[in-house]
């Protein structure tokens, strides 16, 4: 099954290439170039290089940027560029550490070139850049803001380590460990909590939890069914596989068992590699302010081919969410089991 991802951000990325189309700033001579959160479309392959290097954590993105023929990876800790592009996110503390990240992947006279859609906070992004590097120059183009800034005397070295440690993760209300910018971050997701509290104590065998974030669901699937001998989580965001292979371990010392568990970075709209007694999820329906229910009918169908004949799945979701054609035409039985606080919890049975 292809992915389905919301598609590639032509006009931030038009706008983000305009001071380098213009002639203000030039490529580095070595072609050595870090880009950021990096996005695939026209305007990169326009200019991108041998020497680039597009660091993406979500897997569907940085998937699409191998396919058109990207090196896609992290840099070396040490690792020093003259140019360093940057797409931050909208989440405030995850886009100020990946200032201060562009900032240290920096060399001497080096320049951080980084563009945001007006609509998602570029007035505030292009205040942080000041308030790290002293000075920004920008423009505005595509309905986003444009701004660059060099490393210099100037930059604010204090603000710099501050702003690096946003992106630590950390605990949070139910001793769960997190980090900023992953979904439902900062919390314990009520949609999350309430299939949790909906889940049966009888299931069995092996467990996925698919588009896991930070592992709660897992960790309560551990915590409420002590049938379930082996649990594997399947995300696709890259910066939430810390937290979650932590909080998986916690749950199954907690529970005094021993189980096999497995924390994987994946694209689950492209299959899954094994087979379930039962799978649990809370699955997405949007990409930034892009809403793709389609995400959601994509986790259906895999769930249906990943579950062994007498499956189970438990799914919650948006009460509006039209999943339940979806579900009837791929389960012999479906129910719902709850409907509270605007969402609504669902099992599915293959037999």
């Amino acid at each position: 099954m292809a992915a389905t991802v919301a598609t590639a951000p032509a006009p931030q990325l038009d706008a983000l290439f305009l001071p380098i189309a213009s002639g203000e700033l030039r490529l580095p001579d070595d072609g050595r170039v870090l880009f950021l959160r990096a996005r695939e479309g026209a305007s990169l392959r326009a200019f991108a290089g041998p020497g680039w290097l597009c660091a993406q954590s979500f897997r569907p993105f940085a998937d699409e940027l191998c396919r058109a023929g990207m090196t896609v990876g992290e840099p070396a800790q040490d690792d020093r560029f003259a140019l360093v592009l940057v797409l931050p996110p909208r989440q405030r503390d995850e886009a100020r550490a990946l200032l201060a990240r562009a900032a240290r992947h920096l060399q001497s006279g080096g320049v951080v070139l980084v563009a945001v859609p007006n609509a998602e906070g570029a007035k505030s992004a292009e205040a942080d850049a000041v308030q790290l590097f002293g000075a920004v120059h920008s423009l505005s183009k595509h309905k986003c803001r444009v701004f660059w800034a060099g490393a210099g005397d100037a930059m604010d070295t204090a603000r710099l380590a501050e702003w690096e440690a946003f992106d630590a993760p950390r605990r949070i209300a139910g001793g769960y460990l997190s980090r900023s910018g992953l979904f439902a971050w900062d919390r314990i997701d009520t949609a999350s909590a309430l299939l949790a509290a909906q889940l049966p104590h009888d299931l069995v065998g092996r467990v996925a939890d698919l588009g896991a974030g930070y592992g709660y669901l897992a960790a309560q699937v551990i915590a409420r069914c002590p049938g379930v001998t082996a649990v594997d989580l399947y995300e696709a965001e890259a910066r939430a596989l810390e937290p979650a292979r932590v909080n998986l371990a916690e749950a199954i010392a907690a529970s005094g068992r021993k189980m096999d568990a497995d924390v994987r970075w994946h694209d689950v709209t492209t299959g899954l590699p094994h087979r379930y007694d039962a799978i649990v999820t809370n699955p997405p329906f949007h990409q930034g302010r892009a809403d793709l229910p389609g995400l959601g009918r994509a986790f259906i169908d895999v769930a249906a081919d990943a579950l062994l004949p007498h499956g189970r799945l438990w799914m919650v979701a948006n009460r509006h969410l039209p999943y339940e054609a979806t579900l009837a035409a791929r389960f012999a039985h479906v129910r719902t089991v709850a409907m509270q606080e605007g969402f609504k919890v669902i099992e599915a049975v293959r037999a």
